[in-house]
C-alpha cells in the first residue's frame, strides 16, 4: 500500500484545485523556494493523516482556508488516494480515496465518496499501520532538533509510546482512581452500617420504653391507616382500572377510526368497480345494440340474397327446360352433322376409288385416243407448239401459279382459324378480367363497410366515455371547489383559461399542482401549507403583474402570487436526528422552484408526537408537525384533533388533474376518429364508384358479344370459302399435271415420228394398230361413260351432303352453341354471384351470432361481478356500521369513565388527607423494618466489592508484568536497529542505546543491565553512545557532547529504528537532512533507498540537498504565483538544477 495521489484545494496557500502526478510506490522528493507551500503541503497530508489538526476553533479552521485577493473560500479539501492492491484497508477496492473537508462551520472525513467518522478513520489507519503510539511515520519540520535536544526521560517516555504502555497507564491511573473512589465508598458504607446498627439500638430501647404507652395509640392509628390506605389503594386500584380502560379505548377508538377508515377506502375502491363494471356493461349494450342492428341489417340482405337465388334458381329452372329443348335440338342437330360427316366420311373412299376407277379408265382412253389422234396427225405434221422449250415453259408456268394459288390458299384458311381462335380467346378473357375487377371491387366496398362499422362502434364507445370523464371532471372540480373559497377557485380556472390562451410560459403553477409527496406524509404537507398549497408559482414580478391585471380585467377571482426572483427563504437551523425529519426533505419537485418551497416548508420537520416537537419547537425555533396533522411551533401554539382524510385537497387536486387529463386524451382521439370516419367515407364513395364502373364494363361486354359472334361466323364462312378454293386449285393442279402427261406423250410420239422415215400412208402395222385404237377409244369410252355417271352420282350425293353441312347443319349447331354460351354466361354467373353474396351475409350473420353470444356471456359475467362486489360491498357497510357503533359506545364508556376517575379522584385525595392527618406514627411503625432491610443490602453490596477490589488488584499486577516486558522487548528492538543503522550510515563508527537506572552510579553498557535491573519501574531515561570513528565502547561519546550535524544524525538513526520497529507503510519527511553534513546525507539518501527498495516502504521527502534527489524515483517542483501554491512533476535535472540554485553559499 502506499500513497497514489493527493489533490488539494483551498488549503492554505493551494487556492485552486491542485491534482498532483501519481506518486512513486519508493522514494519522491519535492523541491521548491521557502514559502513556496512545500510546508503546507506536507501540513496538508499531516491534516488527513495525523492527530496535529484536531478539536480545533473556528478562527483555526479560518486560519486553514486560503487567504488570498478574491472571492473568499468557503471550505477546503485534501483527498488522499490510496494503492490498496496488497488490502491494507479492508475495504475490497483496489483504491481507497480518504478525504478531510473543512469549513467555518464543519469538519468531516469521507470514504470512498461516503461520509464516515473521525473515529473510523483512525481506526481504519492503524489497522493499515498508521499506529498513533508511534507518530514518527510524519516527521516534521524541528521534529530531528527535538529528538536531538530531547531529555533521556523523555527518550524514555517515547520508547513507553512505542511500546504501546503509556495508554495502559493512563488506563491503569483511571482505574487506580476509581478503585480509591470505591475504597471511600466502601468507608461511607461502613459509617453508614455503624450508623444503622446504632440507631437500630437505640429504637429498639425506644420501642421498649413507648410500647407500655403507646401501643393502643398506635394500634389505632395503624388501624385507621390501615383502613384509610386500604381505601386509597382501592381508589387507586379503581383509577388505575379506568386509565387502563381509557387508554384501551383510545386505542380501541384508533383501531376502530383506522378500520372504518380502511373500510370507507375499500367502500370506495368498490364503488370504483362497480361504476367501471357498469360502464362496462353500458359498452356491452351499446355493442349490443350495434350487434342487433348488424342482425337486422344482415337478416336483410341474407333475405334480400335468398330472394335473389331463388329468383336466379326459378329463372334458371325455366331457362333449364329452354335448355333441355335447346340442347335436345341441338344434340339433334349434332347427331345429324354426325350423320351426315359419317354418310360423307363413309362415301368418301368409295367416290374416291370411283375417281381412280375414272382417272384410270380415262387414261386409259386418253393413250389409246392420243395414239390415234397421233397416228391421225402424223401425216398433218401440225403441232401445238413451236418446240419443246416453248411447250416446257408454258407448262412449268403453269405449275408454278397453281402453286401460288394453292400456298395462298392454305395461308387465308389457317389465318382465318387463328383469328377465330383469338376472338374466343379475347371475349373469354376480358370477361374473366372484368368479373375479377367487379368482384374484386365489391370486396373492397365490404371491407370499407365493415372498417367504418367498427370505427362507429368506437366511436360510440369514446362518446360514452368521453361523457363519463366530463362527469368526472365536474365532480372533482366540485369536490376542489369546496375545499378553497370561490375567488380563490375563480381565480384559478381564470389563469388556466389564460394559460391555454395565451401560452404564458412563466406561469408554473400551484405549489400543490408542482409537488408530490407520499401518502404517509400527505397530511402533514396539507396541515403545514394550508391555504399556500394553491399559491400560484411563477417566473419573476412581470408575469405575476400581467396576471393580475388579467384577473382584474375579467373580474376573475383572487390569487396569491410567489415570483421566484422574489423570494428570499431564510435558511432554519434544523435539528439533525433521526426523530427529527425535514418536510422538505419529503416532498419530490423540480429544484427550479426551490425558493417556492423552502419558502412554506424550510422551516418544518416531522416528529413522531407533539411531546418531542415541542422540545425541537423551543430549542431550534423550528414548526413541528405529526403524521397524523397535529402541529406545533416556537412560540408554544398547538393545534390537532381528528382529520377526515376523505377530504384530502391534494388528492382531489389530483382527481381533478386526471380527469382533465383523461378528458382531453378522449376528446383528441374522438377528433382522430371523426377525422378517419371522413376518410374511410370517401374511400367508400370511390370504391362503390369503380364497382359500379366495372359492372357496366361487364354489361356492356355482354351485350357486345353479338357482333363478335356476326365476326366468328364471318371467319368460319371464310374458311370454309377457302377450303373450296384449295379443293379448286387442288383439281387445276391435277388437270395441269394430266395435260403435261399428254404432253410428254404427244411429244415422245413426234419425236419417234422424226426419227422414223417420213412415209405418206401408214404402214400396215400403224393400219392394224389404228384399228386397234379405235376399237379401244369405243369400248374404253363405253366403259369410261359409266364409271363417269356413277362417279357424279357419288359426287353429287357428297355435294349435297357437304352443302346440306355448310348451309344448314353447321349454321344451325353455331346458332345453337351461341345461344348456349349466352345463356350460361350470363345466368350461371348471375346466380354465382348471389349464392356467393349469400354466403356472405350467412357467414356475416354467423359472426354476428357469435358476437352476440360472447356479448351475453360478458354481461352476464359483469353483472355476476357487479352482484358480487355489490353484496360485498353491502357487508362492508354493515361492518362499518357495526363499527361506528362501536365507536358510539366506546366513546360513551369513556365520557362515564372520565365522570367516574373526577368522583374516584375525589375520594384519592380526601383518602390522602384523612393519611396525612394521622401523622408519621405509620411510617415510624415500618422504619425499623426498612433499616433492616438496608443494612443486609449494604453487607451485601461490600461482600462485592471487596471481591471485586481482589480480582482487578491481580490485574493490574499481571498487567504491571506485561508492561515492563514489552517496554524491555520494545528497548532490546529499538536499541538493536539502532545500532544498525548507525552502522550503515556511519560505517566506521558504532551507536547503541543505553538505560538509566536510579541505583545506577554510572552509565553501564546494556549488556550489563540484566545482573542488576531489579524492575522498569526503576528506569529514568535512555541515552545515545556513539562513536564515529572507532568501534570500542569505550571511545564512546554521550550525544550532548556532539556537533549539530551528528546530533542530527543520531536523530534521524532513532527515527529510523522506530520504524523498522514498528513498520509504516509509508514515511514522511519534511526537511529531515537539513543539519546533515554531506558524507551522511549521502548515506541517508542511500538507507532511503535500501528501505524503499527492500521494505517497499513509499518515502516522501521534502529537502534543499541534492542528495536524495539522487536516489528519487519521482520528483516535483512547488511554485507560488499570485498567492497561490501550485506542484508540479519535474524532471531529475530539473530538481538539481533547482536545488543547487538553492543551496545556500
Amino acid at each position: 500500500m502506499y500513497i497514489k495521489q493527493i489533490i488539494i484545494q483551498g488549503f492554505k496557500s493551494y487556492k485552486d484545485q491542485t491534482v498532483m502526478e501519481p506518486f512513486s510506490p519508493k522514494t519522491n522528493v519535492i523541491v521548491g523556494r521557502n514559502g513556496s507551500g512545500k510546508s503546507n503541503f506536507f501540513a496538508a497530508i499531516r491534516f488527513v493523516l495525523s492527530d496535529a489538526y484536531t478539536q480545533m476553533s473556528r478562527e483555526e479552521r479560518q486560519a486553514l482556508l486560503h487567504e488570498g485577493s478574491g472571492s473568499a473560500v468557503m471550505s477546503a479539501y485534501v483527498e488522499i488516494v490510496f494503492d490498496n492492491s496488497d488490502d491494507r484497508f479492508h475495504t475490497g477496492n483496489k483504491e481507497v480515496i480518504l478525504r478531510r473537508t473543512i469549513g467555518l462551520k464543519k469538519d468531516e472525513y469521507s470514504l470512498d465518496k461516503k461520509v464516515v467518522t473521525k473515529v473510523d478513520v483512525t481506526n481504519l489507519l492503524e489497522t493499515a499501520g498508521f499506529s498513533k503510539s508511534n507518530p514518527y511515520y510524519i516527521v516534521p519540520q524541528g521534529r530531528v532538533t527535538a529528538l536531538t535536544n530531547m531529555k533521556e526521560s523523555d527518550r524514555l517516555n517515547l520508547l513507553k509510546e512505542v511500546a504501546g504502555t503509556q495508554v495502559y497507564e493512563s488506563r491503569r491511573t483511571e482505574s487506580l482512581k476509581i478503585m480509591t473512589d470505591t475504597n471511600n465508598k466502601r468507608e461511607k458504607i461502613d459509617e453508614l452500617l455503624d450508623y444503622i446498627k446504632e440507631r437500630l439500638s437505640e429504637l429498639e430501647e425506644e420501642k421498649e420504653e413507648l410500647r407500655g404507652y403507646q401501643d393502643k395509640d398506635r394500634e389505632r392509628r395503624c388501624l385507621e391507616y390501615a383502613y384509610h390506605r386500604k381505601d386509597q389503594i382501592a381508589v387507586e386500584e379503581a383509577l388505575e382500572e379506568l386509565e387502563e380502560s381509557r387508554q384501551g379505548g383510545i386505542e380501541d377508538t384508533d383501531e376502530n377510526r383506522d378500520a372504518y377508515n380502511a373500510g370507507e377506502k375499500v367502500i370506495a375502491s368498490l364503488d370504483a368497480e362497480i361504476h367501471k363494471l357498469q360502464k362496462q356493461i353500458e359498452l356491452l349494450r351499446i355493442d349490443r345494440r350495434q350487434l342487433e342492428e348488424d342482425r337486422r341489417e344482415n337478416a336483410k340482405a341474407r333475405a334480400k340474397s335468398e330472394l335473389a337465388v331463388k329468383s336466379l334458381s326459378d329463372s334458371m329452372s325455366a331457362q333449364e327446360q329452354a335448355k333441355e329443348e335447346h340442347d335436345a335440338e341441338l344434340n339433334r342437330v349434332k347427331a345429324a352433322i354426325t350423320s351426315k360427316e359419317a354418310e360423307l366420311k363413309k362415301l368418301m373412299p368409295e367416290l374416291e376409288k370411283r375417281k381412280r376407277k375414272e382417272a384410270e379408265v380415262r387414261q386409259a382412253l386418253d393413250t389409246a385416243e392420243a395414239g390415234r389422234q397421233r397416228l391421225f396427225t402424223k401425216q398433218t405434221r401440225g403441232t401445238q407448239f413451236r418446240s419443246k422449250s416453248e411447250r416446257d415453259n408454258w407448262l412449268k408456268k403453269e405449275i408454278d401459279d397453281l402453286n401460288m394459288t394453292l400456298g395462298t390458299q392454305k395461308a387465308t384458311r389457317l389465318d382465318a382459324e387463328e383469328q377465330v381462335n383469338n376472338i374466343q380467346t379475347s371475349i373469354q378473357d376480358d370477361r374473366a378480367a372484368l368479373a375479377e375487377r367487379y368482384n374484386r371491387a365489391k370486396d373492397v366496398v365490404h371491407k370499407l363497410q365493415e372498417e367504418i362499422k367498427q370505427l362507429r362502434k368506437r366511436d360510440d364507445t369514446l362518446d360514452k366515455e368521453l361523457l363519463d370523464a366530463r362527469e368526472d371532471r365536474v365532480k372533482a372540480e366540485n369536490v376542489l371547489r369546496k375545499s378553497m373559497d370561490s375567488n380563490t377557485w375563480l381565480g384559478l380556472e381564470s389563469i388556466r383559461r389564460l394559460k391555454q390562451k395565451h401560452n404564458i410560459p412563466g406561469a408554473y403553477g400551484t405549489l400543490a399542482e408542482l409537488l408530490s409527496v407520499d401518502e404517509a406524509y400527505r397530511l402533514p404537507v396539507e396541515q403545514v401549507a394550508g391555504a399556500s398549497l394553491f399559491h400560484y408559482v411563477v417566473d419573476n414580478d412581470e408575469t405575476a403583474t400581467f396576471l393580475v391585471k388579467a384577473l382584474q380585467k375579467q373580474s376573475g377571482g383572487r390569487i396569491t402570487f410567489m415570483p421566484l426572483s422574489r423570494l428570499q427563504p431564510k435558511a432554519a437551523k434544523l435539528p439533525n436526528a433521526q426523530d427529527a425529519i425535514p418536510l422538505l426533505n419529503k416532498i419530490k419537485y423540480n429544484p427550479e422552484y426551490e425558493k417556492a418551497f423552502r419558502q412554506v416548508f424550510g422551516t418544518t420537520i416531522v416528529c413522531r408526537d407533539l411531546t418531542i416537537g415541542s422540545q425541537y419547537a423551543k430549542s431550534h425555533g423550528v414548526n413541528v408537525v405529526t403524521l397524523d396533522g397535529d402541529t406545533t411551533n416556537k412560540r408554544g401554539a398547538m393545534t390537532g384533533g381528528y382529520i377526515d382524510p376523505r377530504s384530502s385537497r391534494l388528492d382531489a387536486l389530483h382527481s381533478l388533474q386526471e380527469s382533465r387529463e383523461k378528458h382531453d386524451r378522449l376528446q383528441e382521439d374522438v377528433s382522430i376518429l371523426q377525422r378517419e370516419l371522413e376518410k374511410k367515407d370517401q374511400e367508400v364513395s370511390l370504391a362503390q364508384g369503380e364497382e359500379r364502373k366495372a359492372e357496366q364494363q361487364l354489361r356492356q361486354m355482354d351485350n357486345s358479344h353479338g357482333p363478335l359472334r356476326a365476326e366468328l361466323n364471318t371467319k368460319n364462312s371464310q374458311v370454309a370459302l377457302a377450303r373450296d378454293r384449295l379443293e379448286t386449285a387442288i383439281g387445276r393442279r391435277d388437270l395441269v399435271d394430266k395435260n403435261m402427261k399428254e404432253f410428254g406423250d404427244v411429244l415422245n410420239a413426234h419425236e419417234a415420228e422424226l426419227a422414223s422415215d417420213f412415209k405418206k400412208a401408214l404402214a400396215a402395222s400403224e393400219e392394224r394398230q389404228l384399228e386397234e385404237f379405235s376399237s379401244q377409244v369405243q369400248e374404253l369410252q363405253r366403259e369410261w361413260n359409266e364409271v363417269s355417271a356413277n362417279r357424279r352420282e357419288l359426287e353429287n350425293r357428297k355435294n349435297k351432303l357437304e352443302l346440306d353441312l355448310r348451309t344448314n347443319l353447321r349454321l344451325k349447331l353455331d346458332q345453337l352453341t351461341s345461344q348456349a354460351i349466352e345463356g350460361a354466361s350470363s345466368g350461371s354467373d348471375n346466380l354465382r354471384d348471389a349464392k356467393r353474396e349469400l354466403k356472405k351475409t350467412q357467414n356475416a350473420t354467423a359472426l354476428v351470432e357469435s358476437q352476440l353470444q360472447e356479448n351475453d356471456k360478458q354481461l352476464d359475467s359483469t353483472e355476476s361481478k357487479i352482484t358480487s362486489l355489490e353484496k360485498q360491498r353491502g357487508q362492508k357497510e354493515e361492518e362499518l356500521q357495526e363499527i361506528a357503533r362501536e365507536i358510539a359506545k366506546q366513546q360513551k364508556r369513556i365520557d362515564r369513565n372520565i365522570q367516574k376517575k373526577a368522583l374516584l379522584t375525589a375520594r384519592a385525595a380526601e383518602c390522602a388527607k384523612n393519611i396525612r392527618d394521622l401523622g408519621i406514627v405509620p411510617d415510624d411503625a415500618f422504619k425499623y423494618e426498612r433499616l433492616d432491610a438496608k443494612t443486609e443490602q449494604l453487607m451485601k453490596r461490600r461482600e462485592e466489592l471487596d471481591q471485586s477490589q481482589q480480582s482487578i488488584e491481580e490485574l493490574v499486577q499481571h498487567l504491571d508484568q506485561r508492561k515492563d516486558e514489552a517496554i524491555e522487548r520494545t528497548f532490546k528492538q529499538v536499541s538493536k536497529e539502532f545500532a544498525t543503522i548507525f552502522e550503515r550510515l556511519v560505517p566506521a563508527g558504532h551507536g547503541r542505546l543505553v538505560i538509566q537506572r536510579r541505583t545506577d552510579r554510572r552509565v553501564d553498557p546494556e549488556e550489563s543491565d540484566e545482573e542488576h535491573r531489579s524492575s522498569v519501574e526503576n528506569y529514568t531515561g535512555v541515552g545515545i553512545s556513539v562513536s564515529f570513528n572507532s568501534k570500542v565502547a569505550d571511545e564512546q561519546q554521550r550525544i550532548q557532547q556532539l556537533s549539530g550535524g551528528q546530533k542530527s544524525l543520531c536523530a534521524l538513526c532513532l527515527i529510523f529504528a522506530l520504524q523498522q520497529t514498528e513498520s509504516s507503510p509509508m514515511v514522511i519527511f519534511d526537511e529531515v537532512d537539513a543539519n546533515l553534513d554531506a558524507q551522511y546525507r549521502t548515506a541517508v539518501a542511500g538507507l532511503l533507498q535500501s528501505i524503499s527498495d527492500t521494505a517497499g516502504t513509499q518515502f516522501i521527502c521534502t529537502t534543499f540537498r541534492p542528495e536524495i534527489v539522487h536516489v528519487a524515483d519521482k520528483c516535483y517542483g512547488v511554485l507560488f504565483r499570485n498567492k497561490n501554491s501550485t506542484i508540479n512533476c519535474v524532471s531529475t535535472e530539473q530538481a538539481l538544477d533547482f536545488v543547487e540554485g538553492q543551496a545556500p553559499k
